[in-house]
């Protein structure tokens, strides 16, 4: 592979490094993030990495009654296929005080990541950044790509949370040399707040690496016995609409099962009323297990919450749901409310009414893939393009890049 030309910003000689400020961390529940490291590590085999995981609470730890525990700091990451040892590295802060306690929580952040970045030895990196608290890096002096992929001020927060979203996000739109979204819907709310002269907002879909999710894997053990209706994601309330699935699962009335395969967010309340209506909830799994877990339903299901927060995803489900050919139910959500036939869309009863049909009906071939199904060695190569805008742009005094 021949080198790719060193980008404006970057020191003659020091090969490029990148900061990702991740709103999740880098466990084997593989989300966006993950998958375009990779496969730009792949890419670029001089490429460094520093991937800032969420940090440590104490305090709401405390208030969950689980046992707090401090940050892992600075480690080296996992291997990866096709990537040399020593290239990426992880970071994982403590938050020892809430916000109203300690108000320069997130500049203290700022600086321990910067600092963290130099102890990796990563030289002027270029900062990928997902969580818009991290907002003073953008007086770094360092190039800045904001990635959007989730519209958190359309979600049900606090109002003094939701005001610190809208600040930081309005500076992170504001002044970052580069935007990529996920989704239509992000382009069009997040692009008409750039401000005049900036570039444009960038849309870089999800995807899915077709041939792991086509290749036969043996039935799970731990996949009920009997007709199956599979969930794969986050079981977080902003998402899943909880009463949907009770309803749908008490509907099933022994024709088959709910199965959830993801990490568990919900409330205790929440959970004792799925696993009340018979629900099955596996927990996460890992990233190289859940092709099994698609393969084998007889149907896959989104039972999602319809509003505008869940309007703003691109959920990687749907790619993984299509890339295994089987038959599918969603509520109309975005993405699988425009995928044509393959998806059968309902909402309310009819959402249970389609589940059911589909449980107590033979059980089907699956189907091939679509052809245009987006793949994350593509949409790797789009986001590489933005990070290298992000590295040329001209900015204002103190904004990355400057």
């Amino acid at each position: 592979m021949s080198a790719r030309p060193v980008p404006p910003g970057v020191p003659t000689g020091e090969p490029e490094s990148l900061v990702v400020v991740s709103l999740e961390p880098w466990d084997e529940v593989w989300r966006r993030n993950q998958y375009l490291v990779t496969e730009l590590m792949r890419a670029d085999p001089a490429l460094r990495v520093l991937f800032v995981e969420p940090p440590s609470d104490l305090t709401y730890a405390a208030l969950r009654r689980t046992t707090p525990r401090p940050g892992r700091g600075l480690r080296p990451g996992p291997d990866l296929d096709g990537v040399g040892p020593s290239r990426l590295w992880l970071y994982e802060p403590t938050k020892t005080l809430p916000r109203r306690v300690a108000p320069h929580y997130d500049e203290h952040r700022a600086s321990r990541i910067l600092r963290a970045a130099r102890h990796a030895g990563l030289v002027r990196p270029t900062l990928w950044i997902n969580d818009a608290g991290v907002a003073p890096l953008l007086d770094a002096g360092l190039p800045v790509l904001y990635d959007v992929t989730d519209d958190w001020l359309a979600a049900d927060r606090p109002p003094a949370e939701r005001e610190r979203l809208r600040r930081d996000e309005s500076a992170m739109l504001s002044r970052a040399g580069s935007v990529t979204v996920c989704s239509p819907a992000l382009a069009a709310s997040k692009g008409a707040e750039r401000p005049a002269g900036a570039s444009p907002v960038t849309l870089v879909t999800n995807g899915v690496d077709v041939e792991r999710y086509r290749t036969p894997a043996p039935r799970p053990h731990d996949l009920p016995p009997g007709r199956t209706a599979v969930y794969v994601g986050t079981l977080h309330s902003d998402r899943l609409d909880v009463d949907l699935c009770v309803t749908t699962s008490e509907a099933m009335d022994g024709d088959g099962t709910l199965v959830l395969v993801g990490p568990v967010a919900l409330g205790p309340d929440d959970v004792r009323r799925l696993h009340e209506a018979g629900v099955v909830l596996l927990g996460p799994r890992p990233r190289d297990a859940v092709p099994a877990y698609l393969q084998h339903a007889d149907l896959l299901v989104v039972p999602h919450v319809v509003d505008a927060f869940t309007d703003s995803l691109d959920p990687i489900k749907l790619y993984e749901y299509l890339a295994v050919g089987r038959p599918v139910v969603s509520t109309p959500v975005a993405g699988f409310r425009d995928a044509g036939r393959t998806v059968d869309v309902a909402k309310g009863d009819g959402f249970a009414d389609a589940v059911v049909a589909v449980v107590q009906a033979p059980r089907v071939a699956s189907v091939a893939a679509p052809d245009d199904l987006p793949t994350w060695d593509r949409q790797s190569a789009l986001f590489r393009t933005a990070l290298d805008d992000a590295r040329s742009a001209t900015n204002g005094p103190g904004a990355a890049g400057s």
